[in-house]
């Protein structure tokens, strides 16, 4: 089984009067869309996997740095997801936001990074499951779930089957 984070930094982005925007105020969430690996092509938040001896905290930041430039800090955990394929569980995803971070997102080979406001999130070119459990998180909820898929590897390319969902998640327990 792999073990697994994702890191969605947030920010208030607020027009420029002098440059004649006319947007409203909105918040925004970093998002990437990845180069390579599972789910290429696709829209998530920085992440990846667990390196020996690393605490999922410390990947979610390791991460989110290699893959787009940003040094996060003071994470809050906002999720434990388990994803499983044909029974099996394959992946368990510790899930992280943040509005603390220095730096302006930079394209890696991996990924490319793009500021999106939340109301806006592209979920017709995400995971399916991510519509069911990110607009929570990005709420500023918590939440615990687990994801099924069907059909055998590469997991990106099984069907989604079945889920059980859990909103209002304590963590203070967990890493």
């Amino acid at each position: 089984m792999i073990e697994a984070t994702l890191c969605f930094p947030l920010r208030e982005w607020t027009p420029d009067e002098r440059t004649g925007d006319d947007r409203e105020r909105t918040d925004e969430v970093l998002l990437i869309e990845k180069r390579r690996g599972l789910g290429e092509g696709w829209y998530n938040g920085p992440g990846g996997k667990l390196e020996n001896g690393e605490t999922p905290r410390e990947c979610a930041v390791r991460e989110t740095r290699e893959e787009v430039g940003l040094a996060v800090r003071n994470l809050e955990k906002a999720g434990e997801l388990t994803f499983t394929l044909d029974g099996d569980r394959h992946t368990f995803c510790h899930v992280y936001r943040t509005r603390s971070f220095d730096g302006e997102p930079t394209p890696s080979d991996e990924a490319r990074p793009e500021w999106v406001p939340i109301d806006e999130v592209p979920y017709d070119r995400m995971w399916e499951d991510d519509r069911l459990w990110l607009p929570a998180v990005l709420e500023g909820d918590t939440v615990a779930g687990e994801f099924r898929f069907e059909g055998g590897e590469p997991l990106d390319e099984a069907d989604f089957a079945d889920h059980d969902l859990e909103r209002d998640v304590s963590f203070e327990d967990r890493s």
